[in-house]
């Protein structure tokens, strides 16, 4: 069965694919400086921990971003606000090209970041779209896609910083990819708000209703704490790998650092398949799969950080963990109420990221105080913190409803 056939009659055909390109692309504005962060450091004669502020506004205006954009997609026309949103963030990534200093910099991306959330509009879009039982399986195709992003956009700013002989041109690229998407995006976009006009909520009422759907929905309680724990453990890692791997005994240029990206590519399309695991075995199982996988890259990290096979085979366990449980956490909240779905996941990706600056700053702390060796354990520990969410949630489940079919429905 193709991604086609998964979607509606009435969707016109190749959105699949577009969703997946755009939300790569998108979603690309937010990493593709982390290998680049040694070189913005000597460009500008900062530190690495001040350098590493412009990975963590990335992270911050992304969350900010989430709160106070994607409700909007509960509300409004997704063809216009996917156009101004695109206008905004090209324009944002020129202004970051041309910035003077870190601190401006910083302002920069935490603009940019703030308005490409186009992922997250597109996230409960695509599950819209869906023929019943096949949420996860679109889920993945497009998860993949913001995985697939995630990882190239670090090789993609190496090879074109090592080209163009400065970190600059990464933004100007990112510019024009950001503005391409103009062309094609929109008109993929469902043409009427995804709620009539007589029931839509003001934006004030959507943004209020928010902290109530997290008393009144443990799905959504779970999903939040699983997706920014692992989350905080990705970025941990991805937000140091750069002054790992610059440092001696190491010392790698910055088209290399990115090629750790595509060295993640196998990871990443591994993980589509886990939105099938979701559909059949249901997305507690996911989680669990997921957490091996992230437990297993640390402990690869950790016995093997100075070997590029290990870094490299850690990268694809990384990607493969963190990707299949952000689909298995997606597909858990959308399972219903699928007139808040954009509002649900609103909340869910705030979390996330919220978790994925966390990990940033802390691993930065960690790995100044500490080296490697530091961030690995920061990694470990937001694994810890993870493991023990899903454990005593599965429990508590298992307790209240007596282990009956009503439980299994729960914790779906």
């Amino acid at each position: 069965m193709t991604c086609e056939a998964t979607t509606r009659p009435d969707v016109k055909r190749g959105t699949i694919p577009v969703f997946a390109t755009a939300t790569a692309i998108t979603v690309s504005n937010i990493y593709f400086t982390q290998p680049l962060l040694d070189e913005i450091a000597r460009g500008f004669h900062a530190s690495a921990s001040t350098a590493g502020l412009v990975a963590t506004t990335g992270q911050i205006g992304y969350a900010l971003g989430i709160i106070a954009i994607v409700p909007l997609a509960d509300a409004v026309r997704l063809r216009r606000l996917s156009t101004v949103l695109l206008v905004i963030t090209a324009a944002a990534l020129l202004a970051g090209a041309a910035a003077p200093s870190v601190a401006l910099l910083s302002v920069v991306t935490l603009i940019l970041s703030a308005t490409t959330v186009l992922p997250q509009v597109i996230m409960p879009t695509v599950v819209s779209m869906a023929t019943p039982g096949n949420a996860g399986r679109v889920l993945g195709a497009v998860g993949t896609g913001l995985t697939m992003g995630a990882l190239l956009s670090r090789t993609a700013a190496g090879l074109i910083t090592e080209a163009a002989g400065t970190w600059r041109a990464g933004y100007a690229v990112a510019a024009v990819a950001t503005g391409a998407l103009l062309l094609v995006l929109p008109r993929f976009m469902p043409a009427d708000p995804p709620t009539p006009a007589g029931t839509q909520k003001s934006y004030l009422r959507l943004l209020a209703s928010l902290p109530k759907l997290i008393t009144e929905n443990a799905p959504l309680r779970l999903s939040a704490a699983l997706g920014a724990t692992v989350f905080a453990a990705f970025s941990a890692f991805w937000s140091s790998l750069a002054f790992h791997l610059t440092a001696a005994p190491i010392a790698l240029g910055p088209a290399v650092i990115g090629l750790f990206g595509l060295f993640s590519v196998p990871g990443a399309l591994a993980a589509r398949y886990s939105g099938r695991l979701a559909d059949r075995w249901g997305a507690p199982k996911v989680n669990a799969l997921s957490l091996a996988s992230v437990l297993l890259a640390f402990a690869l990290f950790g016995f093997a950080g100075q070997s590029l096979l290990g870094l490299a085979v850690g990268c694809n366990l990384l990607g493969y963990g963190t990707t299949s449980g952000q689909i298995a956490n997606q597909a858990r909240i959308f399972a219903a109420q699928s007139a808040i779905r954009a509002s649900l996941n609103t909340v869910y990706i705030f979390a996330v990221f919220a978790g994925g600056a966390v990990g940033s700053a802390v691993a930065g702390v960690m790995f100044t105080a500490y080296g490697w060796a530091g961030v690995v354990a920061t990694g470990l520990g937001f694994v810890l913190l993870s493991g023990i969410a899903l454990a005593w949630h599965a429990v508590r489940v298992r307790h209240m409803a007596g282990g009956t079919a009503v439980a299994a429905d729960a914790v779906r």
